[in-house]
């Protein structure tokens, strides 16, 4: 016959917080510091990346002068300034997810995305910069019907569109997790409303307290 005992099992306190009702919503609360963290990183990240690689050169070609040949480069602003005018924009609305509540944060995050894929679909498709070199060749010929010839074209114009990837995941995440995260600004809780402040006790007795309650803009005979 076996043994049977009369002392409950004891209970791992660990494992009880772990399956609680409480676990949940940590979970939740890590995901959102982790997700507001990785958009920030993502955002910020991406964005320089987009500014650096504008500016680098894109194409190479030559153009026929006098019997030579004159070499000639583009970069990607004189590409395109789309990809570097999204990353601003961009920019400005990561800030300003922090910055609005409910359907404006929403908005705002949408603005993220797009600026993010906008900055991408511009710098893939312009990547050729034959028509920026054919307009340099023209400038510098002073010949409207020059063209460039020996057309070489870098990697900067998809550095530039993995860098609006970056953008563009930040704006995912800030549509997916951007509900419950925080907004600026210490003076309104979190339902939005403003905090009433408590006014200090005044005792008429106390000249000083009279001045300072002035100070404040109170009333000191109420």
């Amino acid at each position: 016959m076996g043994y049977v005992s009369a002392v409950p099992p004891s209970r791992n306190p660990d494992s009880d917080a772990a399956t609680g009702p409480e676990a949940p919503q940590a979970a939740d609360g890590r995901a959102a510091r982790r997700s507001v963290a990785v958009a920030l990183l993502f955002g910020t990240l991406g964005a320089t990346v987009v500014l650096l690689a504008s500016g680098r050169v894109w194409a190479r070609g030559t153009a026929a002068v006098g019997g030579g040949a004159l070499p000639l480069t583009a970069d990607g602003r004189a590409v395109t300034g789309l990809p570097a005018a999204l990353a601003i924009v961009g920019l400005a609305a990561l800030v300003a997810v922090f910055a609005v509540r409910g359907k404006g944060r929403l908005l705002v995050s949408g603005l993220l995305a797009l600026s993010g894929l906008g900055a991408a679909l511009s710098a893939v498709l312009a990547a050729d910069g034959r028509r920026a070199l054919d307009a340099q060749a023209a400038r510098m010929t002073a010949d409207t019907a020059a063209h460039v010839g020996a057309l070489t074209h870098t990697a900067w114009p998809y550095v530039t569109a993995a860098g609006a990837a970056l953008i563009l995941l930040a704006g995912l995440l800030a549509l997916r997790f951007g509900r419950s995260w925080p907004a600026m600004g210490g003076r309104y809780e979190r339902d939005g409303s403003t905090r009433a402040r408590t006014p200090a006790r005044i005792d008429p007795d106390r000249p000083e307290d009279l001045w300072k309650a002035l100070d404040r803009g109170e009333d000191p005979t109420r």
